[in-house]
């Protein structure tokens, strides 16, 4: 039997937090979501721009964009944290952080079915517990696909642009272990950190995966791998239960 010990919250080694995602969480938005993986709760938000960046106009590139940003609020830890625009400049890891979005998004988006618009996708983290862009991803994919509906909806769109989902979880080795979806406590002592990410027919999209205080083998790297695509698969079902609820609302 799994040793539950081992983790603070009582969670099996493969068992992912608790999931949850709340539509219409701001209103102003296109499509938005408040996705929660445990104490972590980030808002994401897409809104459609009838424009693309300079460069593809001067590059001549066709069909739309999609970008994204992603910020921590200020209360969203321990410690408060400052605002980038107080410092004058983005850090590192936020930028490390919303180009994994981006990717990841645009992973699973046509963007020539974009038109010529923008899509803008926000990550907010309005609470910090480990694997924030992970959450991020996945409550931005949801944010987009309900976007993308009422674009459809309303004409604005002639097809969706969507060919899959995607969705993102952490895996790592702690105390010797391989665990799924690390919360804070777990991922700041990881000896092993990943994250996976991946769309809802299996194929990935970016694996991050680094030794943070030690080494780890092909077994440890192929146990990690397979304990991440077993946890994706049930985020993936979660999702498209919550989009096939939130789908049968439209009047």
């Amino acid at each position: 039997m799994a040793d539950s010990s081992l983790r603070h919250d009582g969670r099996k080694p493969d068992q992912l937090r608790p999931i949850s995602f709340q539509a219409g969480i701001a209103p102003n938005a296109t499509g938005s979501v408040l996705v929660s993986f445990g104490a972590t709760r980030v808002i994401c938000a897409a809104n459609i721009e009838p424009k693309v960046p300079g460069w593809m106009r001067q590059q001549g590139v066709k069909g739309g964009w999609l970008t994204a940003e992603y910020s921590m609020l200020p209360y969203s830890t321990l410690d408060r944290k400052p605002r980038d625009i107080s410092k004058g400049k983005i850090d590192g890891r936020t930028v490390e952080i919303q180009r994994l979005i981006g990717r990841s998004l645009r992973a699973v988006v046509d963007l020539k079915k974009l038109g010529e618009n923008t899509l803008w996708v926000d990550c907010d983290v309005l609470q910090a517990d480990g694997g924030t862009r992970t959450a991020s991803i996945t409550g931005a994919y949801l944010a987009t696909r309900l976007a993308v509906q009422k674009l459809l909806d309303a004409k604005s769109l002639p097809e969706s642009p969507l060919i899959d989902s995607v969705s993102a979880v952490s895996v790592g080795v702690f105390r010797g272990e391989s665990l799924l979806d690390l919360n804070y406590l777990e991922d700041k002592d990881a000896e092993v950190d990943f994250n996976v990410v991946m769309t809802g027919r299996g194929q990935f999209v970016e694996v991050q995966g680094t030794g943070e205080s030690a080494t780890f083998s092909q077994d440890q790297l192929q146990n990690l791998i397979q304990l991440a695509q077993s946890g994706l698969k049930d985020i993936a079902v979660q999702q498209t239960a919550f989009l096939a609820q939130e789908l049968l609302k439209r009047p």
